[in-house]
């Protein structure tokens, strides 16, 4: 995986997450514009009988599950990206892709907050870039050795 597409899963799964937001807040919206029909009989025992709000609230239920199944890993995806990028000496390099990645920032407002025009800031961003692969790759090499081959201390 080159850096940016592992860089960029973090903006996609935000984007994922905001995404189920909406989702839930037009179900609750929804749920709450149903009406409950008390005209309705009971039936004790019956199965697959469920009302509207009941539908509803299961839908928020499990859409609520859902979200902060994905907010946990969003939360381990950035602890890890920014492992990664912790590895880069440029502080430059390091504060403009967390920056973007992490704190998924636009261009134009991570050139203004670093005091650089954006055509720079993309230059910059490409280097960050070359030395985030060769962070991958070496990662990819040490995890790709065999017992024989692991460095002893």
């Amino acid at each position: 995986m080159k850096a940016k597409e592992y860089l960029s899963q973090a903006i996609w799964l935000d984007k994922v997450i905001n995404n189920k937001i909406e989702q839930q807040e037009s179900i609750r919206a929804l749920a709450e514009k149903v009406t409950v029909n008390f005209t309705q009989e009971k039936v004790s025992g019956g199965k697959g009988i469920t009302s509207p709000m009941e539908e509803a609230t299961i839908k928020l239920i499990d859409l609520s599950h859902e979200i902060n199944d994905d907010i946990d890993r969003l939360i381990d995806l950035k602890k890890e990206i920014l492992n990664v990028i912790n590895e880069i000496d440029d502080f430059r390099y390091k504060l403009l892709l967390e920056m973007r990645y992490i704190n998924c920032k636009d261009w134009d407002e991570v050139a203004k907050i670093l005091g650089y025009d954006t055509r720079y800031i993309l230059k910059l961003h490409g280097r960050a870039l070359k030395e985030i692969d060769e962070i991958l790759q070496e990662d990819t090499k040490r995890h790709r050795k065999t017992p024989g081959e692991c460095d002893i201390l």
